[in-house]
């Protein structure tokens, strides 16, 4: 019995600590994203910070212009805001919290930060990242 109840606690804790070592891996992954989208913007390469976010017609950003819905929509309003370098400059995000919301879904909440030649722009955003496909995309974002 003394056997079973030691089999039972060191497979409980190997779970745990699996799950946990999961949790990390996956918000790793995440800033991994976002780390590749700072140096894919801070470049003005808006297609290359677009690989981020779920290549679908079910994207949805939310904006200081409302509702955009789809990938390619996203990527025209980008490329229409931020038609240059000078436009673009450069980004830092500033992660406040990823919290797992349910199995391959995550929320990241930060602020944004664009120091660039036509005046600095800062603000907040909440995204959603779910894994599809093995990758962790952007099905969601609303940024202010």
């Amino acid at each position: 019995m003394k056997h079973l109840f030691l089999i039972l606690i060191t497979s409980t804790l190997f779970l745990n600590c699996q799950a946990q070592t999961t949790e990390q891996d996956d918000k790793k992954a995440i800033r991994a994203v976002m780390q590749a989208q700072q140096e894919a913007w801070s470049q003005n390469d808006l297609e290359g910070f677009m690989k981020g976010y779920w290549k679908s017609d079910s994207l949805k950003f939310y904006g200081s212009r409302g509702l955009t819905k789809g990938w390619e929509q996203t990527l025209a309003n980008y490329k229409k805001g931020y038609p240059t370098k000078e436009h673009s400059g450069t980004l830092t995000f500033t992660i406040e919290d990823i919290s797992k919301i349910e199995a391959h879904s995550y929320w990241v909440m930060g602020q944004y930060h664009l120091k660039r030649g036509v005046g600095d722009a800062n603000g907040n955003f909440l995204i959603i990242f779910k894994r599809i496909d093995g990758e962790w995309k952007i099905v969601a974002d609303m940024s202010s």
